[in-house]
């Protein structure tokens, strides 16, 4: 009998991204980015790592820091094993975010991978003369950054805006982690539970899918009529806010913008009541002018268990997980989406940067969607993998 051997979850990974295996071993041989340094802004969790080992098949050198409270020790141990750069440590703290941003932007790297627009943002205030572009991987990334077009003026794919990004990975993984991660958080049912979810986007879709699935009734909140009509046509119920909240054992917010749930809102929360966030930036719901508010008499917290429990001076009590950070990335054996959806939209991140990297988009592709021709192209390396 061979001889057995200890694997991590970073290996487990690796095994399990079939399509950026077959990507790195094409970029192996072409090297699209030889010569180029790439700047990373983006979870560091292991199935990062297999885009960056992709990426480096392609030639880059790399240069890596994470998001806020997402980033894994031990991912950040693996990449410096392997000598690639990385600057950066497991925090919520703005401002050590910040300086690691910045020391991504000092080493003047030739594109960026971008989660949320902080590269792109501080690069556009301080631009350099050999940045060619990149990828944006969010909404609210793409958000902050539409206003800076003129100030950026070079080619950005907005990977958030691929289709196989929307129902691949938002719609399909997005609902199952958060679902996942409420388990593991608090390992309480769903049976049964109001559950209200904030946004009826792809994310907000999944979501509100997976808990019904869980046989919770399930309650949707969007300020687009349309998009509430949608939800009402699938059979979810579509209350007014107020008594949306007012009911819900769970709430959820998807949306991707700040202040979705705030101090305003405490007075409505039911008593036990759950609250977690699913969107990139841990503003959407007011975490911390919750803990100051007059109306909390105390909180307590469950330290190994990334869960607070706000004492309300009327004898209520709330929950918060993680700290109001997305959740599938935060608390407790934080594994964040599926391999299989992780695997396309990376694959996705190293086709843009490739075509970014060739130079044949110009500074009208500005933040933009990611081109047809590749979300085609990835499609059908992924089915090929699956027949």
């Amino acid at each position: 009998m061979d001889q057995s051997s200890s694997l991590s979850r970073i290996d487990w990974v690796a095994g399990s991204c079939r399509l950026l295996a077959a990507t790195a071993k094409e970029f192996h041989a072409t090297k699209p980015f030889a010569g180029l340094t790439i700047g990373t802004g983006i979870h560091l969790e292991p199935k990062t790592v297999a885009l960056l080992m992709t990426l480096r098949a392609g030639g880059a050198d790399l240069v890596c820091t994470g998001n806020l409270n997402s980033t894994q020790p031990e991912t950040v141990d693996y990449l410096r094993a392997q000598g690639i750069t990385v600057f950066a440590t497991q925090t919520s703290n703005a401002d050590e975010h910040g300086a690691s941003l910045d020391a991504i932007l000092a080493e003047k790297p030739n594109l960026l991978l971008d989660n949320g627009g902080d590269l792109f943002i501080r690069a556009a205030e301080k631009p350099y003369a050999n940045l060619l572009g990149g990828t944006e991987e969010t909404t609210s990334g793409r958000t902050r950054l539409l206003p800076l077009r003129d100030k950026l003026n070079m080619p950005i794919l907005v990977i958030n805006d691929s289709p196989i990004k929307q129902f691949a990975e938002n719609r399909h993984a997005v609902g199952q982690s958060l679902f996942e991660s409420y388990l593991r958080f608090t390992n309480r049912s769903t049976n049964g539970k109001r559950v209200t979810v904030f946004g009826y986007g792809a994310c907000g879709k999944g979501t509100a899918a997976c808990f019904r699935n869980a046989f919770s009734a399930v309650s949707v909140v969007d300020i687009d009529p349309v998009t509430t009509l949608e939800a009402h046509l699938d059979g979810f119920s579509t209350p007014l806010r107020e008594a949306a909240i007012r009911s819900a054992d769970i709430l959820i917010t998807v949306t991707g913008y700040p202040d979705i749930i705030t101090a305003a809102d405490l007075s409505l929360i039911k008593d036990g009541a759950i609250l977690m966030n699913g969107g990139h930036f841990p503003h959407e719901i007011d975490v911390e002018v919750f803990r100051n508010s007059p109306e909390v008499a105390g909180v307590d917290r469950y330290a190994a268990e990334h869960i607070e429990t706000v004492r309300m001076r009327d004898g209520r009590a709330l929950h918060i997980l993680g700290s109001g950070h997305m959740a599938n990335l935060a608390g407790p054996r934080p594994l964040g989406n599926s391999v299989e959806s992780m695997d396309l939209g990376f694959t996705l991140q190293a086709r843009c940067l490739e075509r970014v990297a060739k130079g044949g988009l110009g500074k009208e592709a500005c933040v933009i969607p990611v081109p047809a021709d590749i979300d085609a192209m990835v499609a059908s390396a992924y089915l090929d993998l699956a027949r």
